[in-house]
C-alpha cells in the first residue's frame, strides 16, 4: 500500500550554511553559526539552539585520526556542498504498514509533512505529535527530555540541535499500554544540488508503560525525481525509558546510493525497565550509527539485534556503547554484517561494567558474513569490567557462505544463486525475524532477498 503527495517547499537556509561550513570551511564556522542563533524560535528552544551552538563553535568534524573514527573517512563528505532545497518531484511514495496506518508521522527533508501522516484511534494518554503541534504544558514537559540525553555534546548531536525546528514526538503516560505500532518516516528528497535534513525524535515512556516504535529512514519517492541524488541525513532519537516501562524500538535505514547518514540513538533505562532494539542498516554510500545505552537504575534489561547488509562500496559503521552502571543488569547483543563486493563494515560495541553493577549479566556477539574476496569489514567487541561478581562474554566470528551447503542445495535441484539467497536469507532472518510488526519483517525479507548484488544474478 502506498500514499502519492506533493509536499511543500523546505525553508532555513542559515542552516545549510553552518553545516556546509562545518563540513567544509572550518574557518568560517563562528560566523555562519552566529547567522543561525539568530534564526530565532520558541524562548527556550532558542536557549537549546544556542547552547548547543556555542558548543559546535569549538568542535571539528572527527577524521580517522580518532580512535572512534578510524576506519569511517568523511573526507568525501566533506567535498559536498549542502543545501535544503527540496528538488524537482512532483509526489512521494512510500509503504504505510497496516499495523500502523493510523499512527505515523512523516516528515520531508526533516520537515513535518501533515497531508502525509496520519494520527487517530489512539488512546488520550498517548501524545503523537510534532513539536510545533503541541500545546504549551505538553511543551514544557518535552523542555524537560530535549537534548538532555548522555553525549549530546558530540559534533554532529550537538549540530542537530543547533538546528531544531521541529521534532517528532511519541509521549505515554503512566501505565498505558500502546497496542498499536507507532510509525515515524523520515524521507529525503535530493535536488539538482545535494541536500540535508536534520530530523529529531523525542520518545518519553513513563512509568509501568508498553510502546511499539518503527523508525524509517529513506528516499523513496516519485519518478520525476532523481533516485541517486547526494543527500545528508543527521538524525538524532532519544529515548527515555521510566520505571517498569517496556519500549521496543525498530529502526530501518534505507537511504539512497548516494547519500550520507549519520545517526544517533540515546536511551535512558530506569529501574526494571525494558528496552529493545532491531536496527537493519541497508542504504547510504555512507552510515553511521551511534547507539548509546544508559542504565540509571536496577534491574533493567536491554537487548540490542542489528542486522547490516551492504554491497557495492558502501560503508557502514555501527559504534554502540552499553553503560550498566546498577546491579542486576541484563543486556544481550547480536549484530550481524552480510557484506558482498567491495563493501566496508564496521561494528565497535562497548560494554562497560562499573563496580557498582554486581550481579550483571551480559553478552554481546559479532557474526560477519562476506560475500566477496574483496568484502571487508573490521570488528572490536569491548567488555570493560571492574565489578566481581558477574556473567559477562562477548566474541566475533567472520564467515564466508560453505561451498558445501551450496553444494548440499545444488544437489537438492536449486540452482547456485538460489541456494546463495536461501543461505543469505537464513541468516539474516535470526535478527528479522525478531522485528514485533509482521508487515515489516515480510517487506524487509523481501527487501534482502531482492538484492541482486547479493548473488551472482
Amino acid at each position: 500500500m502506498s500514499i502519492q503527495v506533493s509536499p511543500s517547499p523546505i525553508p532555513n537556509s542559515n542552516l545549510v550554511s553552518l553545516t556546509s561550513t562545518l563540513l567544509n570551511r572550518d574557518d568560517y564556522l563562528v560566523g555562519l553559526l552566529n547567522q543561525v542563533t539568530a534564526n530565532k524560535t520558541e524562548g527556550w528552544l532558542q536557549e537549546l539552539r544556542q547552547s548547543a551552538a556555542n558548543w559546535v563553535r569549538h568542535s571539528i568534524i572527527p577524521t580517522t585520526r580518532e580512535e572512534e573514527w578510524r576506519f569511517t573517512d568523511l573526507s568525501s563528505l566533506r567535498k559536498v556542498e549542502f543545501n535544503l532545497e527540496a528538488g524537482n518531484f512532483a509526489s512521494l511514495e512510500f509503504d504505510i504498514l497496516p499495523e500502523a496506518a493510523n499512527s505515523r508521522l512523516v516528515f520531508v527533508n526533516g520537515v513535518f509533512a501533515p497531508e502525509l501522516s496520519a494520527v487517530s484511534d489512539l488512546p488520550s494518554e498517548i501524545v503523537v505529535s510534532n513539536l510545533a503541534g503541541l500545546s504549551a504544558v505538553e511543551q514544557e514537559g518535552v523542555r524537560q527530555y530535549l537534548a538532555q540525553a548522555e553525549g549530546a555534546q558530540e559534533v554532529f548531536t550537538a549540530l542537530n540541535t543547533a538546528g531544531i525546528t521541529d521534532a517528532a514526538v511519541v509521549w505515554v503516560k503512566k501505565n498505558v499500554v500502546v497496542e498499536t505500532p507507532i510509525h515515524l518516516v523520515f524521507i529525503s528528497v535530493a535536488g539538482e544540488r545535494a541536500t540535508i535534513s536534520q530530523p529529531r525524535c523525542l520518545v518519553v515512556a513513563e512509568s509501568g508503560s508498553q510502546v511499539t516504535l518503527v523508525e524509517e529512514y529513506t528516499n523513496r519517492r516519485g519518478a520525476e525525481s532523481a533516485e541517486d541524488g547526494v543527500y545528508l541525513t543527521n538524525a538524532v532519537t532519544e529515548v527515555w525509558v521510566g520505571d517498569n516501562a517496556q519500549v521496543s524500538h525498530t529502526r530501518v535505514e534505507q537511504e539512497g546510493a548516494e547519500a550520507f547518514h549519520i545517526g544517533k540513538t540515546a536511551i535512558a533505562q530506569s529501574r526494571d525497565s525494558r528496552y529493545t532494539s532491531h536496527a537493519i542498516t541497508l542504504g547510504a554510500k555512507l552510515s553511521r550509527h551511534n547507539l548509546e545505552i544508559l542504565q540509571t537504575g536496577e534491574q533493567t534489561e536491554t537487548t540490542l539485534n542489528g542486522l547490516t547488509v551492504i554491497s557495492g562500496k558502501q560503508l557502514a559503521d555501527t559504534h554502540s556503547a552499553i553503560a550498566l552502571n546498577y546491579p542486576h543488569g541484563t543486556s544481550d547483543q547480536l549484530h550481524k554484517c552480510i557484506v558482498g563486493d567491495r563493501a566496508h563494515a564496521v561494528f565497535n560495541g562497548k560494554v562497560f561494567v562499573p563496580k557498582l553493577a554486581q550481579l550483571t549479566n551480559a553478552a554481546q556477539l559479532n557474526r560477519n558474513l562476506l560475500l566477496s574476496p574483496k568484502a571487508r569489514v573490521d570488528t572490536k567487541p569491548q567488555l570493560e569490567i571492574t565489578a566481581d561478581n558477574v556473567k559477562c562474554a562477548h566474541g566475533a566470528t567472520v564467515s564466508q557462505l560453505e561451498d558445501d551447503e551450496i553444494f548440499y542445495l545444488q544437489s537438492r535441484g536449486i540452482d547456485e544463486n538460489d541456494a546463495r539467497k536461501l543461505l543469505i536469507n537464513a541468516f539474516a532472518a535470526e535478527v528479522i525475524n525478531q522485528i514485533p510488526v509482521p508487515s515489516l519483517r515480510q517487506i524487509l525479507l523481501n527487501t534482502v532477498n531482492n538484492l541482486k548484488s547479493l548473488t551472482n544474478d
